[in-house]
């Protein structure tokens, strides 16, 4: 068979299968990845996202996820997240998680030079009341332009 034909045959079942992983969590209430500037993520630019959420009587866990190249020059990630809630209460929270080991290795899942690390940012937390909540994200590294990170998402998550 043409070498070509393979490949394309290996592409197209693992995105048939990435599709069905994707699709069959069916608890995600939000799930959204950003481009991170192919140059760099700026110190003072911020990720933002919008999360409407309708039952404030339910249970969520939030996760942060990263993808990263091979070229990403730190063993972890710093992280400063702000969040508004719908009467414009803001609360701040600064995490700090691993995306290699000590020798190196790239935790996570990854293909090739992508590595992709989800990362309980919050678990088991309500939100008082059901509207819009803005989450704004920003890296605290002391790079000014922070390179090798591909995307960063943000993905809810009701408990059931």
């Amino acid at each position: 068979m043409n070498k070509n034909i393979l490949q394309k045959s290996f592409i197209f079942t693992l995105l048939l299968i990435a599709f069905f992983v994707v699709s069959c969590n069916q608890n995600d209430v939000f799930f959204e990845y950003k481009t991170v500037w192919p140059e760099g993520w700026n110190k003072d630019s911020a990720l933002v996202y919008t999360v409407n959420i309708t039952d404030a009587n339910a249970k969520y866990n939030v996760y942060i996820n990263t993808r990263n190249g091979g070229e990403y020059p730190h063993q972890n990630l710093w992280l400063f997240i702000s969040k508004w809630s719908p009467d414009s209460i803001l609360t701040k929270d600064t995490i700090d998680f691993y995306l290699a080991d000590q020798r190196g290795k790239w935790l996570g899942s990854g293909v090739g030079q992508t590595f992709e690390m989800p990362v309980l940012y919050l678990e088991n937390v309500s939100f008082q009341q059901p509207g819009n909540y803005i989450f704004s994200v920003k890296h605290g590294m002391r790079d000014s332009l922070l390179v090798g990170l591909n995307d960063v998402g943000l993905r809810v998550e009701k408990k059931e």
